[in-house]
């Protein structure tokens, strides 16, 4: 004979054996009111005990939602992107918020699959993290389900979470210079139009607005761009630039992955970092304090990024009327190795 299962536990059990309201136990599972840690820690203790499992999915069809939110990023294979992604999918599930997960740099399309899929009510919201405006369908934000835009694509149709780009690049640039650099190559732009995106494209205005303060004039030989934005990506671009015989005294990549696959070949050709080269990256991803030598880079709160885009979304589905919000979050260089010295400058 099969025995009987035991009842599932209810809300009314948890708050039974934690001495809390049936309400307060709700606003613990949806996260959506604060509630006191010590009155949270006897909740969760009473749901552990009763091996409690919200209905999640239930409380999302009452609302008239399915409790999945999906986030689309250029290129998932990069450090960058796996540590975003890690933080946008920890803080959505602290909001009681699955995350479907999509990769679209190569297949633009995907985005539009994803907008399908919201529209059959398959997610509730999208982030986008789109490489250029006029691959996105971010264009057609005013028909579109409730969106936040994360990045550099610069627009005004939808919720925007990003960093100053440019600004940071410049900031990276005066860094350099005020190292003594005075030749600076750029790994991660050039004056192709076929391979620049949104963030190309500000970075790189960032780069020049700092050596045009400078009064040091543009090189275009001393620009390479290779994609995709990789540490392979990286090591290309700096065996391009020693090809094409050119001096330079540091490196601006725009990435960390692409600063790293610089420091490659650069290691390779005899020529040290910092004595001959500095140089710098962008994102400051973990493995930036792990290379030889440690990697200057820009970095921002990842987590407060996260928590950004979250938070705009769920207004977003919560009230379709408002005007789009940005929301642009700090930046700051972290000095390492890398940039450590003043650069004797490499000569072919």
């Amino acid at each position: 004979m099969t025995a009987t299962p035991p009842p599932r536990a209810t809300m009314k059990d948890v708050a039974a054996l934690a001495g809390v309201s049936i309400k307060t136990v709700s606003n613990v599972v949806t996260g959506t009111v604060a509630v006191r840690e010590e009155t949270r820690a006897r909740v969760e203790s009473a749901m552990t005990q009763l091996d409690f499992v919200p209905n999640l999915s239930a409380r999302g069809l009452r609302k008239g939602r399915s409790g999945i939110i999906a986030v689309a990023l250029p290129d998932l294979a990069t450090a960058f992107s796996a540590e975003l992604m890690h933080r946008i999918v920890e803080a959505a599930h602290e909001r009681g918020l699955a995350v479907q997960i999509e990769e679209t740099a190569s297949e633009p399309e995907r985005e539009k699959e994803l907008v399908s899929r919201a529209r059959a009510h398959l997610v509730d919201g999208l982030i986008l993290n789109p490489i250029r405006l006029e691959d996105s369908v971010i264009k057609y934000a005013d028909r579109l389900p409730p969106l936040v835009v994360i990045g550099e694509v610069e627009q005004n149709r939808a919720d925007h979470v990003r960093i100053d780009s440019r600004v940071a690049a410049a900031d990276a640039t005066r860094h350099v210079l005020s190292r003594g650099a005075t030749r600076i190559a750029v790994v991660g732009a050039d004056d192709d139009p076929s391979v620049a995106t949104a963030t190309s494209r500000l970075r790189l205005e960032g780069v020049h607005d700092a050596l045009r303060e400078a009064g040091i004039p543009r090189d275009p030989a001393l620009e390479v761009n290779r994609l995709p934005w990789s540490m392979s990506g990286g090591a290309d671009a700096a065996r391009t630039l020693l090809a094409r015989g050119v001096a330079f005294d540091a490196i601006v990549a725009f990435t960390d992955s692409l600063a790293l696959g610089a420091l490659h070949t650069l290691h390779d050709h005899g020529i040290r970092v910092p004595d001959d080269v500095i140089v710098t990256g962008f994102d400051d991803v973990e493995f930036s304090k792990y290379t030889s030598p440690a990697l200057t880079s820009v970095a921002f709160d990842r987590r407060a990024f996260a928590e950004a885009a979250l938070g705009l979304l769920e207004s977003r589905m919560d009230d379709r009327s408002t005007p789009p919000r940005s929301l642009t979050l700090s930046h700051h260089l972290l000095e390492r190795a890398s940039t450590a010295g003043r650069p004797a400058g490499y000569r072919p």
